[in-house]
């Protein structure tokens, strides 16, 4: 569908591009993307591909098409499944810490989200399917969990499954089985026992099991950018891969600081009421800057393929139109020699595209359609290293008697490999955005096959994090859980405060009372009297309104279901009728209606805490066990509830921010 807004294939219409020309006998090697098989809209509509109509109507042709694939994605988002849009990195992770975002990880959205996945990524604009996939596993992880009752009645189990299923999203995504069990560890996952680790590790090698034998290049590959270097590095050449480190920091630190920018606009201006204008806006500026550049219109992963391709024999891209190409007896491996004009035509069209690219990404990240943000980031660094490699290169041949050079770069050699310096500079720049340092190198390794580069990529990952931490603590992920406004406890920061669990729980000494259920006293008309007038997920159960003692907890979903449930299906049931939560409920008086008993539905043991216990433990207990709410009490008395939502309160008191900034939608 990307290759649709070029040109058709005769031969197939399900053939892209290069599937279309693989079979033909016409194909020279000058011209490989040529062959009668493939047409673009020029030739099939004026039977020429010569001249300025010709490019005008292909001008024309590309434009439309990448309008109707975005506007039949952010359609389908917004009429089906609002919740398909963006990455679903940052809500995952809300979700994996306890909270709860209702039809998130269901079947509308795992239809809809596969659906817009293709016809976002075709329509051409700056995103990557590699974030929305980790979303698609998960909804996958979900649905599959509602056929078990061990796991559809237990959250934990559940969230165990939710956490080797984005370890299988990231293993499909890249063919990077261990770097997606270790991007679950590091940057999804909030609670991950043992057990999780090597039940993903089995949940991501099927993944990437199931995707090798479908074959979906036609080259025994997992993704379209896998590349092998042979060629060693030298120590010297650590100087220019942590420069590349710097940059992805900066790169990071300002697109988060930009794109963050944006979004609030979007959210808190008129701008956010018209998505559909807004997606078609931003394809349209896209598409029109991006067709006569070739590096723009192609797909970004083809892209990164080609930033990465090391120059051999048989490549005819521009990229590799070196002076005396074939002036060689060493077989493919070429030594380095001086740039022909393609080259430096290619370093033009490139460092335009850095500038787009950089640009453009800040607006389309965040948008209603599904988008994720891997590909965008290696892009930028890709095409960054790739500038720098050549630039390095060309400085090795013309400059080999340097110090710097002479005692390793003898003239005639193959010393330095502008591929590898892209790779490098798309690892600086995707750590430089998401805050990844070991699943991040782990992937780059696992996409190249190259052991020997894990330290060049160890030095450039971890040059960004702290270049892009020095400008700003938060990933983009936390910035936009920040922005959201969803209760997520940051399980990576420490709670170094004195303050104790009475300063922090609600009711204060002015405030109403705690909204309680007694044990055996009200009636089901009290108990819906107080579901109606209050929002509360749940509520403590007492003894007695005058004596406090707990005696457990229930969920107000729970309750309105019993009570719905036993006004249609219990004879006698109604509003008068006592609600006991003890094991048994006394003898009544004849006449009286009969009584409604919920002890089933009454959890026993909720999570308590006493008044006195301080904050950094409390703090520490809502990370660990993810828990939404927790009870203070007393000796057995119920004083008060604590919420997750007032604990993140707390920690902006604390750091003297206004508690009232921060929203939750």
């Amino acid at each position: 569908m990307t290759d649709l807004k070029e040109g058709i294939c005769t031969g197939g219409l399900w053939f892209n591009h290069e599937h279309c020309c693989w079979n033909s006998k016409n194909v020279t090697f000058e011209e490989k993307d040529k062959c009668p098989e493939w047409n673009s809209w020029s030739q099939l509509l004026i039977s020429t591909d010569e001249g300025a109509f010709a490019y005008i109507v292909n001008y024309f042709m590309y434009v439309l098409w990448a309008l109707l694939f975005a506007f039949l994605a952010v359609s389908l988002v917004k009429v089906f499944a609002p919740y398909a849009c963006g990455s679903g990195i940052p809500e995952i992770k809300t979700i994996l810490s306890g909270f709860i975002i209702r039809g998130y990880l269901g079947k509308w959205t795992l239809i809809i989200k596969t659906i817009t996945l293709v016809l976002a990524v075709s329509s051409g604009l700056s995103l990557g399917k590699e974030g929305p996939l980790v979303h698609v596993a998960c909804c996958c992880g979900n649905i599959l969990c509602h056929c078990f009752n061990k796991y559809r009645k237990n959250e934990a189990k559940r969230r165990e499954v939710l956490s080797a299923a984005a370890a299988a999203g990231v293993s499909v995504a890249f063919g990077a089985p261990i770097g997606g069990v270790l991007f679950s560890l590091e940057e999804v996952s909030y609670y991950f026992p043992l057990k999780t680790l090597w039940r993903s590790f089995f949940a991501a090698l099927v993944a990437a099991f199931t995707l090798r034998s479908i074959n979906p290049f036609g080259n025994s590959r997992l993704v379209l950018f896998y590349v092998e270097f042979h060629t060693p590095w030298h120590l010297f050449e650590l100087v220019p891969f942590i420069l590349l480190g710097i940059f992805g920091g900066l790169w990071g630190a300002l697109f988060i600081r930009t794109n963050i920018a944006w979004c609030r606009k979007r959210k808190t201006t008129q701008l956010g009421k018209y998505p559909v204008i807004e997606v078609l806006v931003v394809t349209a500026i896209t598409a029109i800057l991006a067709f006569p550049n070739e590096y723009t219109r192609m797909s970004t992963s083809e892209l990164i393929s080609e930033l990465f391709n090391d120059c051999g024999l048989l490549d005819s891209s521009q990229l590799c139109d070196y002076e005396n190409r074939f002036n060689t007896s060493k077989g493919d491996e070429l030594p380095d020699r001086p740039a022909g004009v393609g080259v430096y035509r290619a370093m033009w069209q490139l460092a335009l595209t850095l500038i787009m690219k950089i640009v453009i990404t800040i607006f389309t990240f965040g948008m209603k359609v599904p988008s994720g943000l891997f590909i965008p980031s290696m892009a930028v660094g890709a095409i960054a290293g790739r500038l720098l490699g050549v630039g390095m290169e060309q400085l090795a041949y013309y400059h080999h008697d340097w110090a710097i050079f002479n005692s390793w770069c003898s003239q005639g050699a193959d010393c330095i490999t502008p591929g590898l310096y892209a790779m490098v500079g798309a690892a600086a720049c995707l750590g430089g955005v998401t805050r990844m340092t070991v699943s991040l190198v782990v992937i780059m390794f696992e996409l190249t096959g190259g052991l020997e580069y894990i330290v060049p990529l160890m030095a450039a990952a971890m040059t960004s994090k702290w270049v892009a931490d020095a400008l700003g603590r938060e990933g983009i992920y936390d910035a936009h859980i920040r922005l959201n406004g969803y209760p997520f406890l940051e399980a990576k920061e420490e709670f170094a405060h004195k303050t104790l669990a009475m300063d922090v729980m609600k009711p204060r000494r002015n405030d109403p009372l705690l909204t309680v259920l007694t044990q055996d006293s009200m009636t089901v008309e009290d108990v819906e009297t107080i579901i109606t007038e209050t929002t509360y997920s749940g509520f403590p159960v007492v003894v007695s309104r005058e004596s406090q003692r707990l005696v457990g907890f229930v969920l107000r979903r729970d309750l309105i279901i019993s009570i719905e449930n036993a006004r249609k299906k219990q004879d006698g049931v109604v509003s008068t009728s006592i609600i006991y939560f003890t094991e048994h409920s006394p003898p009544m008086p004849p006449y009286t209606p009969p009584t409604l008993k919920l002890r089933n539905i009454l959890d026993l043991s909720p999570f308590t805490v006493t008044d006195l216990t301080p904050m950094e433990i409390v703090v520490d207990i809502f990370r660990k066990l993810g828990l939404r709410q927790c009870l203070v009490t007393h000796n057995g008395r119920l004083l008060g509830i604590i919420t997750k939502k007032d604990v993140l309160k707390h920690i902006a008191q604390m750091a003297n921010q206004d508690p009232d900034s921060i929203l939750f939608n």
